[in-house]
């Protein structure tokens, strides 16, 4: 008889629906389950998360939120949009975490951590300048150069509209992970506005940080 489980996650913050959706997939192995979220982020990246785990993912509107079916299939997909021809980072950051913490990388991975939209303190107007000119001078740091994490404020530049948006969009082109926190899009209400990177959860900055061989902080 073939496995479903039901979770519901309404209410937790991130990373807990994706936790709680990874330890249902290690522990039961399911053939199909209906998770619940009432958020975006949560939406998103339990997602990507199913996806890369070989689940078809439809989404269908409640009350409550959002009632995530999955279903397992030959290949991982969405039939609501939720790009999925990318496995999400956090079935990498899961691998990373069972097989690979603590290990030296075998090359360098330099992370980006970004917390506020302007650097330093003193002129707003000439943190912003600051902030663009990094933007534009890290791809000076070669091949290394692997994730841009935007956390609180930063995720402003992220958004549609902002002067930094082309700068990031370019570095993404170029091949270099962009991680924008859910959390903190929904907190400024620019969840919507987002224009580039992966819309992802503390989990994954987190692993980033940590699998990091250098990390620089802004």
């Amino acid at each position: 008889m073939s496995k479903h489980v039901n979770l519901d996650c309404r209410g937790l913050a991130c990373p807990g629906p994706v936790l709680r959706t990874m330890e249902a997939l290690d522990k039961d192995a399911p053939e199909s389950l209906d998770i619940q979220v009432d958020d975006q982020a949560a939406r998103e990246n339990v997602s990507r998360l199913l996806s890369g785990k070989g689940y078809v993912v439809a989404v269908q509107e409640t009350d409550g939120g959002m009632t995530l079916r999955a279903t397992r299939g030959n290949k991982g997909g969405t039939a609501d949009g939720v790009r999925a021809d990318e496995p999400w980072d956090g079935d990498a950051c899961a691998a990373a975490v069972s097989q690979a913490l603590g290990k030296p990388a075998e090359q360098e991975r330099i992370v980006a951590f970004l917390t506020a939209e302007a650097i330093g303190r003193g002129s707003d107007e000439l943190g912003g300048k600051l902030m663009l000119n990094f933007l534009a001078t890290l791809p000076e740091l070669g091949k290394g150069l692997w994730r841009i994490v935007l956390v609180n404020g930063a995720v402003k530049l992220a958004a549609e509209g902002h002067p930094a948006l082309e700068k990031l969009q370019a570095l993404a082109e170029a091949g270099v992970g962009v991680l924008v926190c859910g959390t903190c899009l929904g907190f400024f209400e620019l969840t919507e506005k987002k224009r580039v990177g992966e819309t992802t959860n503390m989990l994954d900055v987190v692993t980033s940080l940590h699998l990091a061989s250098k990390v620089i902080q802004i």
